[in-house]
């Protein structure tokens, strides 16, 4: 699959006359939970010839392709990237510190100098808890649940935990997460549920389990008081991101079509 996923990124530089200057997994494969037949979710940042950038007419700033068998491929323009930066973009910082890095270069290693900096607790604390608020309302009320989904609300809840505690961005790896967030007791639940997710193609339903549902409560709610209470964040100014941006399309060496 890397070998294919190798060939499809050098298509896609080919193809659309860009160069893709970061790729890596994004999914539950990154996460370190993915299921025997889980999807690969290939995410990359990319730049164009300098003259698209200065064209009067609006362009698409990012490149979607259909999902081809396993293969998820998408990719955001540097342009975008850099606006989702200024905002503290959580989906940017979870790109960076992904564990299953498919292509990385120069440009990238400059970026990455810069890309905590931008970092807002507030903004990231928001986005997980909303995520996992929203997977816990509509997957694990029931008597019956998706029992997969507790992942796609344990690990944004320890996101949060992390930020709360450590003031930087998460890892991926859900294994980190576990390791330095969840209580000693919550942790064979989650051991029984992640060999059940790694030995199946798709978990079915199941019981709701009570007590994870009772934690996830309780924490969802101390989490959402700690946060609201918090202080609102001042995003940093234009000026280095516009200068790296001068820099990087400059830089790349993209051919003109």
């Amino acid at each position: 699959m890397l070998d294919k996923i190798t060939a499809k990124l050098a298509e896609i530089e080919k193809n659309e006359n860009i160069r893709i200057i970061h790729a890596v997994e994004s999914g539950s494969r990154a996460w370190g939970f993915a299921s025997p037949d889980s999807d690969y979710d290939v995410r990359f940042i990319y730049i164009r010839p300098i003259e698209y950038y200065l064209r009067l007419d609006r362009t698409r700033d990012v490149i979607e392709y259909p999902l081809d068998g396993m293969l998820d491929i998408n990719g955001w323009d540097l342009s975008k990237t850099f606006r989702l930066l200024h905002s503290s973009n959580p989906t940017l910082f979870e790109w960076n510190n992904s564990p299953i890095v498919y292509k990385t270069t120069k440009e990238w290693a400059i970026v990455r100098k810069e890309i905590d900096s931008y970092f807002l607790a507030k903004s990231g604390l928001y986005h997980y808890l909303g995520t996992a608020m929203g997977n816990f309302r509509e997957f694990l009320k029931g008597d019956s649940v998706k029992l997969k989904k507790y992942f796609y609300v344990i690990r944004p809840l320890l996101a949060c935990k992390w930020i709360l505690d450590k003031k930087c961005t998460p890892p991926m790896l859900f294994s980190e997460l576990v390791e330095a967030e969840l209580e000693e007791e919550m942790r064979p639940i989650i051991s029984n549920l992640l060999e059940q997710k790694a030995h199946t193609s798709e978990m079915g339903e199941g019981e709701r389990i009570d007590e994870l549902n009772d934690y996830i409560e309780i924490n969802l709610a101390s989490l959402k008081a700690t946060v609201d209470a918090m202080p609102k964040e001042r995003k940093a100014d234009w000026l280095k991101l516009n200068e790296l941006f001068l820099e990087l399309v400059q830089f790349t060496g993209v051919d003109r079509e």
